[in-house]
């Protein structure tokens, strides 16, 4: 198997309230699980860069437990004060809808695949970082003066769609090198990353 790297510390496996995140076994390959991740992570990078965030790097990460076998996540960095508030949200939705649209273009998508997709802990930061400037998101309702997580999604799919050239492009590298920096996304896509305004999204 290629590119097994050392466990992530425990802290690098908790979402942003500080909890595990949920862990779904994926019924494909581990080289399909691993390209799957990276294109989750690069829906995150490139729709970040092009709502105009600064990224400062995205990586998918393969290790194998101590059990033996193999696991696989990724994360995403970005800063910016500056950026439309729903454009944050379909830059967090971005990364299920991106693995899950690799999954149908490549014939692989089942129910049960798609499930093991469903990245609550992006819809949750989604949630907790916009609620206390006023922007609601129901999970399953639309709020008064918000809207829905489905809503967001919809938003999501059609900049997806719209950039899926340059998602495609960076999640092959991805998976090719681990870890790529914003500057090296935007020389492969063609994207502008802004200047780091500071604060953290």
């Amino acid at each position: 198997m290629k590119n097994l790297n050392q466990a992530p510390g425990h802290e690098e496996l908790l979402d942003h309230n500080g909890k595990p995140r949920m862990t779904v076994e994926m019924p494909l390959s581990y080289e399909q699980t691993r390209l799957a991740m990276s294109f989750h992570e690069a829906g995150h990078a490139v729709l970040s860069m092009a709502c105009g965030m600064h990224v400062i790097s995205s990586e998918v990460i393969a290790w194998e437990p101590e059990h033996g076998g193999w696991s696989v996540t990724g994360r995403t960095a970005h800063r910016s004060l500056k950026v439309d508030p729903w454009e944050f949200a379909a830059e967090c939705a971005a990364g299920e809808l991106a693995q899950l649209h690799f999954l149908r273009v490549n014939g692989l998508w089942t129910p049960e695949r798609a499930a093991a997709c469903v990245a609550d802990h992006d819809r949750e930061l989604a949630i907790d970082v916009l609620a206390p400037f006023g922007y609601r998101i129901g999970r399953d309702h639309v709020p008064e003066g918000g809207m829905s997580w489905a809503a967001v999604q919809a938003m999501a799919v059609a900049r997806m769609l719209r950039l899926w050239d340059e998602i495609t492009v960076v999640a092959n590298a991805m998976d090719a090198r681990d870890a790529l920096t914003g500057d090296e996304i935007a020389d492969l896509t063609g994207l502008v990353n802004h200047p780091m305004a500071g604060g953290a999204a």
